[in-house]
């Protein structure tokens, strides 16, 4: 049995992409830029805010200065719009019920901004999730493992019984930069084949399957 799961945020616990794809192409049409499909959208998200504004924005508009009008534009409307359609996916009140029943430490790590990460969970998870560890000016993006060590560090979690969990590449690079186990899971917004070529150590169809794993 693991006796430490840190998750990933977006496309692990929480289906949020219809919010930040609505608040990427809002920031598209007031600049007159073309709108993407949510699919497209599975691709840019993934390593933060600031990437995904690099992403979703024309090749032309990507000087340092416009991304960071960009970046101020894409988090004043999410800030406002970050729990419209945002919700956590079937089987994950669950499985972290049942993680709190065996005294299995629980956490989040995410590229997705300090306040934002921290708001998010709060208000979806309660006190479900005490340990949050969002991206800040001290804390690189993952794939760099320095936000999982130092979650991990506040946890006291032992290395050889602590388990990242994610949907993309990404997370998988993250586990193995932290010299952790890692599992993909198939319900968020990447494939079952960037998972296994990424690496990871398990992969899960749904929540059940990923407490199978959890706890064995």
């Amino acid at each position: 049995m693991y006796q430490t799961v840190i998750f990933d945020l977006d496309g692990t616990l929480l289906n949020s992409l219809k919010d930040l794809a609505a608040a990427g192409n809002y920031v598209c049409q007031q600049n007159g830029w073309p709108t993407h499909s949510l699919e497209e959208y599975r691709y840019f998200v993934g390593n933060g805010i600031p990437k995904l504004c690099e992403r979703f924005s024309p090749p032309s508009h990507r000087t340092p200065e416009q991304l960071q009008q960009t970046l101020s534009q894409f988090q004043t409307y999410y800030a406002l719009h970050k729990q419209d359609f945002t919700a956590p996916y079937p089987g994950i009140l669950q499985l972290l019920q049942n993680c709190i029943q065996n005294n299995i430490g629980i956490g989040v790590v995410t590229n997705k901004a300090h306040p934002f990460a921290q708001d998010i969970v709060n208000h979806y998870f309660s006190t479900m999730i005490p340990f949050v560890q969002g991206a800040t000016s001290d804390i690189p993006a993952k794939p760099n493992p320095i936000g999982v060590l130092a979650l991990m560090q506040k946890m006291h979690a032992n290395p050889a019984s602590t388990l990242f969990v994610g949907d993309s590449n990404v997370d998988i690079f993250t586990a193995s930069n932290a010299q952790i186990d890692s599992c993909g899971v198939l319900w968020g917004f990447r494939t079952k084949q960037e998972l296994i070529e990424a690496g990871a150590t398990h992969i899960a169809q749904n929540p059940d399957a990923l407490w199978n794993i959890i706890s064995h």
